[in-house]
């Protein structure tokens, strides 16, 4: 794992307040003074991010070069921390997808399903989750695929001065966001899928919306094939860069595009499947390139299947519930908005209201204090765009997750990170990062 060392108290004074330590530290502090302590004058340390725009936000790449050449790199992260990890323990186990949506908020429904399949396999109910509410699940998630690669793209792109791939990127996933927002209501941060189910089912007019969808994002897919594939120009900065073959993968334990640009077809939707996989019709592209440019590639021919799965989904809707039988277990599962879409509607709060005093205690207390889970521990896990996704959470038998770790593969990638640029030139540091497609809400939860 490449973290920053502990940092070293440098001094310390005595106030009215107490001791205060005044600390150094960090790999910045260790290196300077390996330097110091070199008589090589050639090389010398460079500090790439935390604030630029190539180290996707607030990762820090701290590189030591000799000329143009990079001779060591470490990552530096943590500028992102949230607590999302530490605050699942202070809600009950509903709440608890507002914060994990948030964690990768590029791929927010793979946080979501796989937090809730932990949830689902605890209570012992994956078994009676609606087919209905399966099959949405699995629809958000392929066009949830199809979003994170189409920001891969597009900043990756824009990294490399593509300035023309950037904006056909922000393009597309502009149609991915509206159907989100159709869906949800939301264009991210969704808390949709719910233990049990979904928080609510499809609006009037979402399937000929997905239909419409599909068709548009077909005909645009071709245009990174004409644009990026054979172009000479973006195909010589992508090759041979950031070279990482399966080895090495395996050592790391990179999943995802990575893993699969090294030959090797691991998919969990295949070889461990979940809401439904096993029944659908897709294949799990591979290249033997081992770099930046089969990444690309395999990103590109994972689209279209994508929309494959996508169209099936829509093919195998059909009417039913979205959320488990067990009221003990189902909230909000019938929500109703009303006009200006704020709250529940009149009709659903005099149904609550009117039915009998002791529904309404139990609405209550379901609301506030949520769902008793029982006691165990349970390790679930989803491919998502980036590699696999899992969760590791762990009940005491009460309303709220006694721990919950997640197994999140922008973190497991970036340490892929010194292997693939050590060696190689400065320039090609970014290609490298952009490759991997690292995301640090992910990698700092």
């Amino acid at each position: 794992m490449m973290t920053t060392h502990a940092t070293r108290p440098a001094g310390a004074r005595e106030t009215t307040e107490g001791t205060v330590y005044t600390v150094t530290g960090g790999d910045w502090d260790e290196l300077a003074r390996e330097v110091a302590e070199r008589t090589d004058d050639e090389k010398i340390i460079v500090n790439m991010g935390p604030q630029h725009p190539s180290t996707h936000g607030v990762l820090r790449l701290i590189l030591e070069i000799d000329g143009e050449t990079v001779t060591e790199a470490r990552a530096g992260i943590g500028y992102l921390h949230t607590g999302i990890e530490k605050n699942l323990e202070y809600r009950t186990w509903t709440q608890g997808t507002t914060f994990v949506t948030r964690m990768d908020y590029l791929m927010p429904f793979y946080n979501e399903a796989a937090y809730c399949l932990g949830v689902e396999k605890l209570l012992g109910i994956t078994d009676d989750v609606p087919d209905r509410a399966q099959i949405i699940r699995v629809l958000l998630m392929e066009i949830n695929r199809l979003s994170s690669h189409l920001v891969a793209f597009a900043t990756g792109g824009m990294e490399l001065g593509a300035t023309t791939v950037m904006i056909y990127g922000f393009r597309d996933r502009e149609l991915c966001l509206d159907i989100y927002e159709l869906i949800t209501g939301l264009r991210m941060n969704h808390a949709f899928i719910r233990p049990g189910g979904l928080a609510q089912d499809l609006p009037p007019g979402a399937v000929d919306a997905l239909r419409e969808f599909v068709k548009k994002m077909r005909k645009n897919l071709a245009e990174y094939d004409k644009l990026c594939t054979g172009n000479p120009v973006f195909k010589a900065r992508l090759k041979d860069v950031g070279y990482l073959d399966l080895a090495g993968c395996l050592a790391l334990g990179v999943t995802g595009p990575v893993l699969r640009s090294a030959g090797l077809p691991h998919d969990l939707r295949k070889t461990d499947p979940y809401c439904g996989y096993e029944t659908y019709d897709f294949e799990v592209p591979t290249t033997d390139t081992c770099d930046s440019f089969g990444r690309f590639l395999l990103r590109l021919e994972e689209m279209h299947q994508s929309l494959r799965i996508v169209e099936q989904c829509i093919e195998r809707l059909e009417p039913g519930p979205v959320m488990v039988g067990d009221k003990k277990i189902a909230w909000p599962a019938q929500l109703a908005l009303g006009s200006d879409g704020l709250g529940n509607s009149l009709d659903h709060i005099k149904n609550i209201m009117g039915t009998s005093m002791e529904a309404l205690i139990h609405h209550f207390k379901l609301v506030t204090e949520g769902f008793r889970v029982p006691a165990g521990q349970v390790y679930t896990a989803v491919e998502s765009a980036k590699g696999e996704l899992g969760v590791h959470m762990v009940s005491d038998g009460g309303t709220r997750p006694y721990r919950v770790h997640f197994r999140d593969p922008s973190f497991a990638n970036l340490q892929s990170m010194a292997a693939m640029c050590e060696g190689g030139m400065v320039a090609d540091v970014i290609v490298a990062v952009a490759s991997i497609d690292p995301v640090m809400g992910g990698v700092d939860r």
